[in-house]
C-alpha cells in the first residue's frame, strides 16, 4: 500500500480506534516475568537498525523468554542472523493481514513492547496481542498501555528506545550500534563485483547515499552539492567513490555521475551500485568501505553500524536525535537558518516534504546551507583519524 494512504488510514481511522478502545483497558502492573514477548517495530529501517541495542538488553534480562519480533518484510533484514529475537514476523500493512495476526494471537503475549514512536496500528496491535503493553506516553495510542515512557527527543533514538527496556527494571549503558549481519553469498557477490570494478584494498572507497526515504525527500542534500564534493575527492588519485542506493535512485546516482567535472577515468573511479543489491548485500558493500557520506536516512545507519566513519548531513531533523551514533562519526547540521528546524519529528508523526514550497528559492533552505567545504572539511578529519 503506498505510505502516504498507510499514514492516512493510521492517523485517522487508527485514533478513532485507539481512543474507542481505551474505554475498555483496564490498566495492570507490567509483568518483569513474562515468558512470552513481542516487540513491535514497523517503519524505517534506520530506527530497526537503532532498535537492535535495546533488543540486546531486553535479552539480557530475559534470557529463558520468548523473545518474537513483529516486523515488515522491508525492515525483516535488519534482524537476519540477530541472536536476541527468537522469531521474526512479517507483517504485511494492510487491514486484513493486521486483522489476521491480531485473531492468531490474541492475548498470546505476556508483554508487548511497542517501540513506535507514533503509529497507532502498534498500539491496537499490543493491546489485543499483549496481557501487559509498554509504550510511549504521548498521543491518544497511550491510553492502551500499561506502562508508559516519556518519549525524550533531546537525545539519540537508540537511547529513547534503551529507555522503554529500562522501565523493565533492565540496567543497560549503550556504548555502541549493534552490527549488521549477512549471509556467505552475499559476501561472494559483494567481492565478486569488487574484483569485477577492479576495486582492491590500495583503494581509499567513499560509499556516499545522496537518496532519502520517500517519506520526506527533503533530507537530501542538493545532488550538484555532492558532484562537486565528488570532484574534490576524486583529486586524490587514491579515491574511490561507491554510489548507493535503490533501484528508484538510480537516476540520481547517474545523475551526480554525469555532472562530475575534470576527472579521469570517471567511470572507473565512480561506480554506481543503485539498485545492484539487496539489502544485506548492502551491509557488506557499505562495511568495505573506508568512509561514508549520506544525508539522515538507513544508509547513514548501516554504515554507523558497520563501525564505518560516517559524515552524516542534517537539516529538516535534529542530528542530536539521529547523528550516525558511533565513536568518531560526525554530523553537520546548518539548520539554525530556518525558523522551521526541526519540521521533522517522527514521534509527533510530523515528516513533511518541507515546509516551504518546492517553487519557493527557500525549498530545503536548510541542507541548501551546508556548503560544500562544510563536508569537505569533516571528510579530512576523519580521514587522518
Amino acid at each position: 500500500m503506498a505510505v502516504e494512504f498507510i499514514k492516512f488510514l493510521d492517523k485517522y481511522i487508527g485514533k478513532a480506534v485507539c481512543g474507542f478502545l481505551s474505554i475498555f483497558s483496564s490498566k495492570k502492573s507490567l509483568n518483569l516475568k513474562a515468558k512470552k514477548i513481542l516487540v513491535i517495530q514497523l517503519w524505517g529501517i534506520g530506527e530497526t537498525i537503532l532498535m537492535l541495542p535495546s533488543l540486546k538488553a531486553l535479552r539480557s534480562g530475559f534470557k529463558k523468554s520468548e523473545i518474537d519480533v513483529l516486523t515488515t518484510k522491508r525492515n525483516s533484514s535488519v534482524f537476519y542472523g540477530n541472536k536476541n529475537a527468537d522469531k521474526i514476523i512479517e507483517l504485511k500493512l494492510n487491514p486484513l493481514s493486521i486483522l489476521s495476526f491480531i485473531l492468531k494471537n490474541y492475548k498470546k503475549y505476556d508483554l508487548v513492547m511497542d517501540m513506535e514512536e507514533y503509529l497507532n496500528i502498534s498500539s491496537i496491535i499490543s493491546f489485543f496481542t499483549g496481557k501487559s503493553r509498554l509504550g510511549y506516553s504521548h498521543g491518544i495510542r497511550a491510553g492502551l498501555y500499561d506502562g508508559k515512557v516519556i518519549y525524550n527527543d533531546r537525545q539519540h533514538t537508540s537511547e529513547t528506545f534503551l529507555d522503554l527496556v529500562r522501565k523493565l527494571n533492565i540496567n543497560y549503558k549503550l556504548k555502541k550500534l549493534e552490527k549488521l549481519s549477512y549471509s556467505k553469498k552475499d559476501k561472494e557477490k559483494v567481492d565478486k563485483f569488487f574484483k569485477a570494478k577492479k576495486l582492491s584494498k590500495k583503494d581509499f572507497i567513499i560509499g556516499i547515499a545522496p537518496g532519502a526515504a520517500e517519506s520526506s525527500k527533503c533530507r537530501m542534500w542538493p545532488l550538484k552539492n555532492y558532484s562537486l564534493l565528488s570532484e574534490n575527492l576524486l583529486k586524490n588519485k587514491k579515491n574511490k567513490i561507491i554510489s548507493i542506493g535503490n533501484e528508484k535512485e538510480n537516476e540520481i546516482t547517474e545523475k551526480i555521475k554525469d555532472n562530475v567535472k575534470d576527472v579521469k577515468g570517471i567511470n572507473n573511479r565512480i561506480i554506481n551500485t543503485a539498485g545492484l543489491f539487496n539489502l544485506n548485500e548492502l551491509f557488506y558493500l557499505i562495511e568495505k568501505c573506508n568512509l561514508f557520506v549520506g544525508n539522515d536516512s538507513g544508509p547513514m545507519h548501516i554504515a554507523a553500524a558497520q563501525k564505518v566513519k560516517t559524515v552524516g548531513l542534517f537539516g529538516p531533523n535534529l542530528p542530536e536525535r539521529f547523528w550516525p551514533y558511533g565513536k568518531g562519526n560526525i554530523a553537520v547540521y546548518k539548520g539554525d537558518n530556518c525558523d522551521f528546524s526541526p519540521c521533522i519529528n517522527v514521534h509527533k508523526g510530523q515528516v513533511p516534504d518541507c515546509l516551504f514550497s518546492k517553487n519557493s528559492t527557500d525549498y530545503q533552505k536548510c541542507m541548501k546551507n551546508i556548503k560544500v567545504e562544510d563536508v569537505l572539511g569533516k571528510i579530512i578529519f576523519l580521514s587522518k583519524g
